[in-house]
């Protein structure tokens, strides 16, 4: 009996999920999105990230912001996002960790294509909770970029593995002047 539990118990661990990478999950009111992180490619970026999931920072916030084709200026580069982030919710106010150093897109290897999680800042060096994820190609943000006038792009740091479904879903949600109306909840975002 000892030997079947030793077994089983090996077996088990041998089916339980495994990634080479950091795995985390965002919790939403129209479902969950699963994001695999690159702390090989974005160290610091990650790093980040993960501190902010584990003190707790994104429990009871939202996705309060959309770029789309139709809500951005006629003679602006052109990009398609949802941002989500302490910034627009009510009991998060008073948190304000300092800023990420910057990793370009040169840096890492990494590129905004479809399903690219990035950091939102300012200018480079001010990033912290902030963060969007990319609908579709989006190179304007990369290293000299047309979407950013300091030509530093932002700071991709991870992929959507599973959930881009629900990623569309909060993307077409309705909208006024780039914010959702009402705000997307995000219940949690927890590590896999």
């Amino acid at each position: 009996m000892r030997q079947f539990l030793l077994l089983l118990l090996i077996v088990s661990a041998g089916c339980s999920p495994s990634h080479k990478n950091p795995h985390v999950v965002i919790k939403t009111s129209l479902g969950s999105i699963e994001v695999e992180l690159y702390p090989d490619k974005a160290p610091r970026t990650v790093a980040a990230f993960l501190s902010y999931i584990d003190s707790g920072y994104y429990n009871k916030t939202n996705f309060y912001r959309v770029l789309n084709l139709d809500n951005q200026p006629s003679n602006a580069p052109k990009a398609e996002l949802i941002q989500g982030g302490v910034f627009r919710s009510k009991t998060k106010k008073g948190i304000d960790p300092p800023g990420i150093p910057h990793e370009t897109t040169t840096e890492t290897g990494l590129r905004h294509t479809d399903g690219t999680i990035s950091l939102a800042r300012l200018a480079p060096g001010t990033a912290s909770t902030e963060f969007f994820i990319c609908i579709g190609d989006q190179p304007g943000f990369d290293f000299d970029g047309e979407n950013n006038a300091d030509g530093q792009g932002y700071a991709a740091f991870g992929k959507v593995i599973k959930g881009l479904n629900v990623v569309q879903k909060v993307y077409n949600q309705r909208e006024d002047n780039q914010y959702f109306d009402p705000p997307v909840p995000i219940f949690d975002i927890v590590r896999k």
